[in-house]
């Protein structure tokens, strides 16, 4: 046999044994990671995705937070997982914010993530405290403005989208807030009812119950467009700071050198789970936004997030630990 048929020999026994492998995948159970802590939207949404895929692989899917770090703890977890399919990560919008954050990462995204989809995208809704005098996004500016220094805005940790969103706000409004984190979500918005806080810029299964109780108050939604959950809300940027958008994320990802035939097993699977029609219609009642798609276009959407947050965080002087 001469080199050019050896050569050719050895690349069918690769595409045979790697489509053997998408054929008999999965036939363990499968460790979904969630970079945050139980209870929250993403663990949330991970364990739905755990239960349908469990139903259509007839394989165990078993959810494993990892907190910590505003989820490099659970992304570098993943980056040093074999790379077999075996083990999947919940990725949201930390993914794009933590290398120009964090000094030390373990881990480098695009050289050590295989991205497998993105899933759903959900803005968030700048809020402020019942008693604060303002009921507009205008008002909020001209209080801020007349007391620089004063307003507080709580997030649950550096560099998540609720902290993100408020850096935005202030660089295009020219404002002077103060960020208070917190270890999650639920103890700002404790904060906020209390008293203890002015603002907070939150996903909407979070702030919807205290918006409609009345212990909060809407002032805009954060991504391009008005959402169907609370439809005469304006977005931000209608509501007087045009140009303004920032619209979290989530999706998965498995580590890098995951074979083709497997990534592409998943993604067919996790699209399908997309497309249910109970999922969706939660979704949207919670005011997020179903998305699916290839992993080549998530990839896409987490380099274009990088970028773009990285100039934000920049202009901001943020730098954690």
């Amino acid at each position: 046999m001469n080199e050019k048929c050896g050569l050719r020999v050895a690349i069918a026994c690769l595409i045979a044994s790697g489509s053997a492998a998408a054929g008999d995948f999965p036939d363990r159970p499968i460790r979904l990671i969630v970079a945050s802590a139980p209870g929250g939207q993403p663990d949330i949404n991970a364990r739905m995705f755990a239960t349908e895929l469990s139903k259509q692989f007839r394989q165990q899917v078993v959810v494993d937070n990892r907190t910590g770090a505003s989820g490099a703890i659970g992304y570098e977890m993943l980056a040093k997982a074999p790379p077999d399919g075996y083990t999947l990560s919940y990725i949201s919008f930390t993914l794009a914010t933590n290398p120009s954050m964090l000094r030390q990462l373990q881990y480098d995204a695009s050289r050590d993530l295989q991205m497998v989809i993105l899933t759903h995208i959900t803005p968030n809704i700048l809020t402020v405290a019942a008693a604060l005098p303002v009921k507009s996004v205008a008002e909020l500016i001209a209080y801020a403005k007349k007391n620089p220094g004063k307003l507080m805005y709580g997030s649950g940790g550096y560099g998540a989208s609720p902290h993100i969103s408020m850096e935005l706000f202030t660089q295009m409004t020219g404002t002077d807030l103060v960020h208070v984190p917190y270890k999650g979500v639920q103890q700002a918005i404790t904060e906020i009812i209390g008293g203890q806080l002015q603002i907070i810029c939150e996903n909407t299964s979070s702030v919807m119950p205290h918006v409609t109780s009345g212990r909060l108050r809407a002032l805009g939604v954060t991504g391009p467009r008005r959402i169907p959950i609370i439809p005469d809300l304006p977005t931000v940027a209608e509501a007087g700071v045009p140009g303004y958008e920032i619209t979290p994320w989530g999706g998965y990802a498995v580590p890098a050198g995951t074979p083709g035939p497997v990534v592409t097993k998943l993604n067919k699977e996790f699209n399908k789970v997309v497309a249910l029609p109970a999922v969706r219609e939660r979704w949207i009642a919670l005011g997020i936004e179903p998305m699916g798609g290839s992993p080549a276009q998530f990839t896409e959407h987490v380099r274009k997030e990088t970028a773009k947050w990285s100039e934000v965080i920049k202009r901001a002087g943020l730098k954690g630990g």
